[in-house]
């Protein structure tokens, strides 16, 4: 059966270039000490960035990668921490030029790779025009964003019309970690603020904000994809709507948001989860007896991870052949995605 990878991704020279010259942060810097690359978050947590040659393949070297491990097609996706956090004047100029170098990418290979689009969301009406072109004119499949925004985060209803206009086309919002903006997150370096924990806390934190806010009631078609099995949301799905189904709480009537659902019910209902970078068998099992096999796809978060660890953590998993199907193909399908 055909293998579909949801996570995998890729970086440009005009990122790498606005990142090297970029005076605030995110910023790339070459240690004088050592000169290894690293990506600096803040002042306070960076991450070494040995993965560059890998990220900025978009040929042979990658399909070679996908075709050892039998993966047939990847979404690509501009890698965290987007151009989100970049200034005004650079952030939007690096988003079209990646959609643009993902496009291409898809074109010289349309039959091994889709794209996500990549925005400047501060300004929110390029971002909802450039989203448009992205899908329309360049043939992207969604919009791939991340947990913060640096001073902000999605749910924010000066972001809605760029998730009103992901509904009205159709495409889902890949919502990646990005290096925390909660300070004490950052208070151990990497160890905390990156892919072992902070990186999940502050994207589940995303997502249930974004739920809180009431977005999903206003656009109740549209559909949120989280990596690493839901960032441990799974976990808490009955434990999150206890504020809404607690009497003692509910007579309060200034408790809790004013939701037409229970929490539950988005998670249920506009979440997705990818296999990326987790290779607990528990919490595998758990995501699927929360959620069904019915939502969740491959992603292998090359090159941060090994894309074989992925599959033979996968292939181990004593998958039937049915929801081997769902996992690689079908579910795709109704996320935009058929090969």
């Amino acid at each position: 059966m055909k293998k579909i990878d949801f996570e995998n991704h890729f970086i440009t020279q005009d990122w790498v270039d606005a990142l090297t010259a970029n005076e605030g942060y995110p910023r790339l810097v070459s240690d004088a000490a050592t000169g290894k690359l690293r990506l600096y978050y803040q002042a306070d947590a960076f991450e070494p960035f040995g993965v560059m040659p890998k990220l900025l393949d978009l040929g042979a070297g990658r399909l070679a990668e996908m075709d050892a491990v039998g993966i047939d097609f990847a979404i690509l996706s501009l890698t965290a921490p987007g151009c989100e956090q970049l200034d005004a004047a650079v952030g939007p100029r690096v988003a079209a030029s990646s959609n643009d170098a993902v496009a291409a990418a898809v074109d010289s290979y349309p039959e091994r790779f889709a794209g996500y689009a990549a925005l400047y969301p501060k300004d929110v009406d390029g971002a909802v025009k450039e989203l448009e072109r992205s899908v329309k004119d360049l043939g992207l499949k969604g919009w791939k964003t991340h947990s913060n925004f640096g001073d902000s985060f999605l749910d924010e209803r000066r972001y809605w019309p760029i998730l009103a206009k992901a509904e009205e086309l159709g495409v889902p919002v890949y919502l990646h970690p990005a290096a925390p903006m909660i300070p004490e997150l950052r208070t151990y370096g990497l160890a905390l603020a990156g892919a072992a924990f902070g990186f999940g806390i502050e994207t589940a934190t995303a997502m249930v904000r974004l739920i809180l806010s009431g977005a999903l009631d206003s656009f109740p078609r549209l559909q949120v994809i989280l990596g690493h099995y839901g960032e441990a949301l799974p976990f808490i799905l009955q434990r999150i709507d206890h504020p809404f189904v607690r009497p003692y709480i509910k007579a309060d009537g200034a408790a809790v948001p004013d939701l037409k659902h229970p929490p539950s019910h988005y998670l249920r209902h506009n979440l997705w989860v990818s296999t990326s970078g987790n290779y607990l068998p528990a919490a595998f099992h758990c995501t699927r007896e929360a959620l069904g096999m019915e939502r969740i796809v491959l992603g292998t978060d090359h090159p941060y991870e090994f894309m074989h660890e992925c599959m033979d953590f996968l292939a181990g998993l004593s998958l039937t052949e049915q929801e081997q199907a769902q996992l690689y193909t079908t579910n795709g399908a109704a996320l935009g995605i058929e090969i």
